[in-house]
């Protein structure tokens, strides 16, 4: 198949990289182009470690050219990006043409719904919770994948398109799907954003001072601890919605293949195996940048809608906006533009299953 990968950043390529060794035909969409000008010139692209291929993607110079032939698109960006991407790919998808959020944020599915709803156009949206694969761009041409993982939660909007969104994925992207029951399961789903709060947080003098650091090595007992009450936050959530998602110990068991033990003592057998990778080596990351807007600041809104405060989330949110000097709240494009504030509790979940 033809899939259209809007982004060109780690999890796009590592997405690329993939298809590719199955026997797809994928293309990537820069909205700057500076991220594939060298591919774009001829230059293949190179995977290594979990993923290893060379080969030569698609490039498309705008979104139009990305979605027109496409029989799948796919967004592959930071949250801070998605609002314009979504905005880019709701000009152009067609009827039916289905497109896979990876991962999904901060209700950018609902966004695109009723985005599309004004062209009178219904695509099945295909939300996952987190991203196929880990890694990092070592340079412009090349992706190093640390893991791609083995369980992937997937709903789609509206929420009667999910036997098809899961039959879909699983001929690009293999057995590795789990059907969610909606959107607010997946909204409830993504670990990464309280995890890395924790991990920044504890290790932010590392992050400023760009030292290299082993990131599972440091999730030390009192990091792990932080963690699981995060964790235990986001379930309360989850269970006063009446979805079921996975826990944190689920999602590093399933994720990589580790014994059920405490969250540190899963780090460290990560680390242990030469697979705990390596934290930011700078503040300009996305695990402060991306996921405090718009990773932690959904929870504690979903929190408040139901009556089960994310004191933990909302206390790491305003730290970190203190250290950045920041309102990093302030920097969520997406909630507001949906009118996320003024929706009752019986309106999200309505919209979360239908849609627009």
């Amino acid at each position: 198949m033809r899939v259209s990968i809007l982004g060109a950043g780690s999890a796009a390529c590592g997405a690329a990289a993939y298809l590719s060794t199955a026997g797809h035909d994928p293309m990537l969409w820069s909205p700057s182009g500076r991220s594939t000008q060298a591919l774009a010139a001829g230059e293949p692209l190179r995977a290594t470690m979990a993923i290893e291929i060379s080969f030569h993607p698609r490039i498309a110079g705008s979104a139009a050219e990305a979605i027109a032939d496409a029989d799948v698109v796919m967004l592959a960006m930071p949250g801070y990006a998605h609002k314009m991407a979504l905005d880019e790919a709701a000009q152009h998808l067609r009827d039916g043409q289905p497109i896979i959020i990876s991962s999904h944020a901060s209700f950018g599915a609902l966004y695109l719904s009723r985005q599309l709803a004004a062209r009178g156009v219904r695509s099945p949206i295909i939300n996952w919770g987190t991203t196929l694969t880990t890694g990092r761009k070592t340079s412009p041409t090349e992706v190093a994948v640390n893991s791609v993982r083995s369980k992937i939660d997937l709903a789609t909007v509206p929420q009667g398109g999910s036997a098809e969104g899961l039959a879909l994925c699983t001929a690009l992207f293999g057995d590795r799907f789990v059907e969610r029951e909606g959107l607010l399961a997946i909204a409830l789903s993504n670990l990464n954003p309280q995890n890395h709060l924790a991990i920044a947080l504890y290790n932010l003098t590392r992050m400023e001072r760009g030292e290299r650091w082993g990131q599972a090595e440091n999730v030390t007992p009192a990091v792990g601890r932080v963690m699981e009450a995060l964790d235990a936050e986001r379930l309360a959530i989850a269970e006063a919605f009446g979805v079921s998602v996975r826990t944190i110990h689920e999602h590093y068991a399933y994720s990589y293949q580790l014994p059920v033990a405490s969250i540190a003592e899963m780090n460290a057998e990560l680390h242990n195996r030469g697979r705990g990778g390596f934290g930011p080596a700078t503040l300009d990351s996305r695990y402060v940048l991306e996921d405090v807007p718009f990773g932690l600041l959904p929870t504690v809104l979903l929190g408040q809608l139901v009556g089960r405060p994310a004191t933990l989330h909302e206390a790491g949110m305003t730290m970190l906006s203190a250290a950045y000097g920041r309102d990093f709240a302030g920097d969520n494009d997406l909630l507001p533009a949906l009118g996320f504030a003024q929706m009752t509790r019986d309106e999200l979940q309505t919209r979360a299953r239908g849609g627009y």
